[in-house]
């Protein structure tokens, strides 16, 4: 089996070259490769790559997430989240291969307190999930091999993330202030990753049956939590972890969202029900905290 992946240097793209080595031949891009063309900003270029590759799979962990700026720069955001997937899914069908695709909770309004399904309307608050959303639809409506994994609050060991930042604020500062009225579910690259290794190698294991199971998933650590909480945690971890290290911060404050303003509106719930995931794929996904603790754990060690 070969597999193409783009997006190779991201976080979950990082942990990716890992997890998908193990299942055939990788052929892994971004947009500084040599051999073929990695940077999906250019669809002509692109498309020649996988027709010179011809991957069994293609697994797009390549995007556009700088969400504040997706406001005013919504013709790139669209472009690498939108027109990219949809000729990545064209070229899917043309080979008759499964393309893998990530995508957000941002394509929800954030309301309620309930987990969103799978079949849940989705209603963007602002231009990056709107960008994500199209991208959903026009695979969806192009590809008939597609897992579509919609995921919420990524971190990994590898390029920055919201644990890291606390983790540098806290021994910068004495006083933090973070949002208490956001609640998601904090995931892991590396979770990601293996699980998408374990679906790609269990929907090629089935081959014609398993075009039943295409669709769109929902994939999070287990358990939930507010970014202030999940703020605590980390400084709480580092600090038990590593006796060296000096944490600054005496007093982490709640704060509301409109209290922090960004240009972008963030969701107030990021819950995203697993059911489906973890059933048809016979996973068990771990608590939140198992994976962030192991990350600071990296970095401690290395720092």
């Amino acid at each position: 089996m070969k597999i193409l992946l783009l997006g190779k240097n991201g976080q979950v793209g990082w942990e990716l070259q890992r997890s998908l080595a193990l299942l055939g031949e990788l052929v892994a891009l971004d947009r500084n490769s040599k051999n073929y063309w990695g940077d999906i900003s250019h669809l002509e270029k692109l498309t020649d790559a996988i027709r010179a590759i011809q991957p069994d799979v293609i697994v797009n962990a390549a995007a556009y997430t700088a969400v504040d700026k997706a406001e005013n720069d919504y013709t790139l955001s669209f472009a690498l989240n939108a027109l990219a997937p949809e000729t990545l899914a064209q070229e899917a069908q043309r080979l008759g291969a499964w393309l893998i695709h990530y995508s957000t909770d941002y394509v929800f309004n954030g309301k309620g307190t309930a987990p969103f399904d799978e079949e849940d309307a989705p209603c963007p608050l602002n231009e990056y999930g709107q960008s994500k959303l199209v991208g959903e639809q026009r695979i969806e409506k192009m590809c008939t091999r597609h897992l579509i994994f919609r995921t919420s609050w990524v971190y990994g060991a590898r390029g920055n993330n919201f644990a890291k930042t606390m983790l540098r604020l806290g021994q910068e500062k004495e006083q933090l202030k973070v949002i208490n009225d956001q609640v998601g579910a904090p995931t892991g690259a590396e979770l990601i990753a293996d699980v998408t290794a374990h679906a790609i190698h269990h929907v090629t294991r089935l081959g014609k049956e398993a075009d039943a199971l295409a669709g769109i998933y929902h994939l999070t650590a287990s358990g939930e939590t507010t970014w202030f909480d999940y703020a605590k945690h980390v400084l709480a971890h580092a600090q038990q972890a590593k006796s060296t290290i000096k944490i600054k911060a005496t007093e982490v404050l709640p704060i509301a969202t409109h209290d922090y303003p960004t240009p972008a509106r963030r969701p107030l719930n990021s819950r995203l029900n697993t059911f489906k995931l973890q059933t048809t794929f016979r996973l068990k996904l771990p608590p939140w905290q198992v994976g962030v603790e192991r990350m600071i754990d990296e970095i401690l060690v290395t720092s």
